[in-house]
């Protein structure tokens, strides 16, 4: 038996039927359009006999499409109504028994996973969308790539270059995992209730880490220092975090190669890991 797909009239039923009324908060904008979840699952390259967690799958329209390729899904949910449903809508779906697992818990407190997952796909809520993603890609080192819907001033922000008007801290953490891209444009009309904001698809591929856990701790450090106050230079925004005063950040930036005048809207996610490598072991 094939998996089926949810149209617009099952979602809005179902809402009604478990009583849910869609929360900004949660970001509980369902999408309603079969060829818009495939398009989602496509751009993922999602293949038959995978391992895919999800993020949110709320009533379960993108859950289904992930199914329909014959790989199998671990859902997080953290409506504890939608995650309870969740099965029974995939069985009446024709999804085969042991496909899907549901965690009913908050994704930014999920630290391990049946499995090894090895995409991500997600239609995540503006306020945890950056976290989580951090979180994921940082906990469960299987996850090689993935897509996710965002809104879009949150997608072109994962996906900035360096020296570009919006790229700032999540690009340049998001990089150290990666290489990111704005994969596509999401239509307001395929989500039910229509947002008053625009989403966009966001793909990425894992690369090698770009140094130690214990490098990146420092590095995220001196990323959020650097972003805290826009173009400020390094020199003064991190004072406090390279030994105390704008003269030793100038002395640890020079050892690194980078200019104490430069500003952290210029360096890539390498160059902030050089100014972590050349901080003194008394400042970390």
């Amino acid at each position: 038996m094939p998996v089926t797909l949810m149209g617009a009239a099952e979602v809005r039923a179902l809402a009604a039927d478990l009583d849910v009324t869609p929360t900004k908060k949660l970001g509980q904008n369902f999408v309603v359009d079969a060829n818009t979840v495939r398009k989602i699952v496509h751009l993922a390259g999602v293949q038959a006999g995978e391992h895919v967690v999800e993020v949110g799958p709320g009533l379960g329209s993108l859950t289904l499409a992930i199914l329909e390729t014959g790989a199998e899904v671990t859902a997080v949910e953290i409506d504890h109504r939608l995650a309870e449903r969740l099965p029974a809508t995939a069985s009446a779906h024709g999804v085969p028994e042991g496909a899907l697992r549901v965690i009913d818990q908050d994704a930014l407190r999920v630290t391990e996973l049946p499995g090894d997952p090895a995409v991500l796909v997600a239609n995540l809520p503006y306020n945890v969308s950056v976290p989580v993603l951090l979180h994921f890609l940082e906990t469960f080192r299987s996850i090689a790539r993935g897509v996710v819907m965002v809104q879009a001033e949150v997608g072109e922000r994962l996906a900035a270059p360096p020296g570009s008007k919006v790229y700032g801290a999540p690009s340049v953490k998001a990089a150290w995992w990666g290489a990111w891209r704005l994969a596509g444009t999401v239509s307001r009309q395929v989500f039910w209730p229509v947002p008053n904001v625009d989403s966009v698809l966001v793909g990425f591929e894992r690369s090698e880490p770009l140094g130690s856990e214990e490098e990146r701790i420092l590095t995220f450090r001196i990323i959020d220092a650097a972003f805290q106050q826009r173009r400020k230079m390094l020199r003064q925004a991190l004072a406090a975090v390279l030994g105390g005063s704008a003269l030793e950040a100038s002395v640890a930036l020079e050892r690194a190669g980078i200019a104490p005048t430069a500003r952290g809207e210029e360096l890539t996610a390498e160059q902030f890991l050089r100014i972590a490598r050349a901080t003194p072991t008394a400042a970390r």
